[in-house]
């Protein structure tokens, strides 16, 4: 059908999400009859605790929880927040005006972008990186700027030599750490160079920080470096931590001044989060230790399910790689992983993610996300390892 009125151009360098794409050919797939394992959305599979769920559901029922609510959540999620960032983080943040819970992280990347960039501004995103920080950026009317990651800098980027480009027209810089899709943890001291490098260009920088609790022993978050508060931001999310990405729950953390636009902007987009989902979160938010590191151990077992499934693709990894995937370089007989990919979901109905979908440095590379069960990822091994057997995968013309 040819429509009357034409879709905006803000909308013209923007594509449809890769994964949106490729769910209705997964769709069509099993439609056909192939049981197609899909090992590439990082969607948790497990529940949150029963407490949480039971916390829901108590609040559900009660007769005044079902109005409109604040923009800046209720004071006993903020407050949940704050003792969160302390326990485990160690930073000392202020729940009334220096958190600001959100309908999901994600929902904290259109709201800081729309806040405070705009046409004529540019924005410095990284390669490979979470699409989304390109897509909200173009929005917005500002350009991307991207910068490279590596794997010989531990996927960090060269402060040092970005200094010395003009950068007069930079506002905001997205960083990812511990990261995705690479799984690379912050050096000690990269944090402290980026607020350095933050105050000396007049840049906001905004840490997303979904990470840090999955298969890591050591989480952190930039707002614990000095200075951090005077030029940075701070995503968080309860998607990852808790088992609770469809409840859409998250946080941005930050110095009052810079948290004031966003809400601004913020109040306009939405009328406040449903309460029994905040007094759900102020219950998840409380969870002992030994919820995480239960979660850990199952995380644990599936990623060596995955190294196995990558040794027979003949790919490598880091093991020291941190967060809910594994990042692994496929061996040099591809063109890239796209090639690789398709043939995996061709001969054996397993799908992986290619690496190029995050920016061109991704190429090279697959990431395979542990958000499946053990026996999914065993059967994807014998699926591969039986056509392997047969149909060696390496392309003919290599």
């Amino acid at each position: 059908m040819q429509t009357i009125i034409q879709p905006a151009s803000r909308l013209g360098n923007v594509e449809e999400y890769y994964f949106s794409m490729k769910l209705r050919q997964i769709a069509q797939l099993r439609a056909a009859g192939h049981k197609v394992l899909n090992l590439g959305i990082g969607s948790p599979d497990l529940p949150p605790n029963q407490g949480t769920i039971d916390a829901l559901s108590e609040s559900s029922r009660r007769t005044d929880t079902h109005a409109y609510q604040g923009y800046q959540g209720i004071p006993e999620l903020r407050r949940a927040f704050a003792d969160w960032y302390w326990k485990y983080l160690g930073v000392q943040l202020h729940p009334d005006d220096e958190i600001l819970p959100l309908m999901g992280s994600k929902e904290g990347i259109m709201h800081v972008s729309m806040s405070y960039v705009e046409a004529g501004d540019e924005v410095l995103v990284p390669n490979p990186g979470y699409p989304a920080y390109s897509a909200v950026t173009l929005l917005t009317g500002a350009g991307v700027r991207s910068y490279e990651l590596k794997a010989e800098r531990n996927w960090q980027p060269d402060l040092d030599e970005w200094a010395k480009n003009d950068l007069s027209k930079v506002k905001l810089m997205w960083v990812n750490y511990p990261n995705m899709p690479t799984g690379a943890q912050a050096d000690a001291g990269f944090f402290k160079d980026l607020i350095t490098f933050a105050k000396q260009n007049n840049i906001l920088i905004v840490n997303d920080n979904p990470y840090a609790f999955i298969l890591n022993e050591r989480p952190q978050s930039l707002l614990a470096q000095p200075g951090a508060m005077e030029v940075a931001l701070e995503l968080n999310s309860l998607s990852k931590s808790h088992n609770m990405a469809g409840w859409r729950v998250g946080m941005l953390a930050g110095a009052k001044a810079y948290l004031e636009p966003v809400i601004r902007f913020k109040s306009n987009q939405d009328s406040g989060m449903f309460k029994p989902l905040q007094v759900a979160a102020v219950k998840a938010l409380n969870n002992p230790k030994s919820w995480y590191d239960e979660l850990n151990s199952i995380y644990a077992e599936r990623r060596r399910e995955v190294y196995g499934l990558l040794d027979l693709l003949d790919c490598s990894y880091d093991h020291n790689q941190v967060g809910m995937f594994v990042w692994a370089k496929i061996p040099a007989y591809y063109a890239d992983a796209y090639q690789l990919s398709d043939a995996i979901l061709e001969a054996t109905d397993v799908f992986i993610t290619p690496g190029g979908i995050f920016g061109s440095k991704g190429n090279a590379y697959v990431r395979i996300s542990l958000c499946s069960e053990v026996a999914t990822f065993r059967e994807a091994r014998e699926r591969v390892a039986a056509y392997k057997a047969k149909s060696p995968f390496k392309p003919q013309n290599a």
